[in-house]
């Protein structure tokens, strides 16, 4: 199993609306190529104006393979477009982890 970790953070006062956008236009799509994901965060503590994604895949090729898709279905490249429009993102860090030998995650 490898998890993607996306922790995203937005210009201060703007994650309310970056979340409506990705709401509207963005979750339909992505889930329709990545599934469910393990967790959709929003920050109870520490900074917030940062929010964390984690999307399951089997390995390295699985997410190439759903990522691939996901961003040339024309309903993801709309989500892109209107999130840029409103301009919220200010960084992204993304983490490719995979679970420890003795731990066996629930699957989605």
């Amino acid at each position: 199993m490898l998890l993607d970790v996306r922790t995203y953070t937005c210009k201060p006062g703007t994650i309310k609306a970056h979340l409506e956008v990705y709401e509207k236009y963005g979750k339909q799509p992505q889930t329709r190529h990545l599934g469910q994901p393990v967790a959709y965060l929003i920050t109870e503590t520490g900074d917030p104006n940062q929010y964390v994604h984690i999307w399951a895949y089997e390995n390295a090729g699985d997410r190439e393979a759903k990522r691939t898709a996901m961003q040339a279905d024309p309903d993801w490249i709309r989500y892109t477009q209107e999130s840029a429009k409103l301009g919220a993102l200010a960084s992204q860090r993304n983490q490719l982890m995979r679970p420890v030998d003795f731990y066996d995650p629930p699957r989605r």
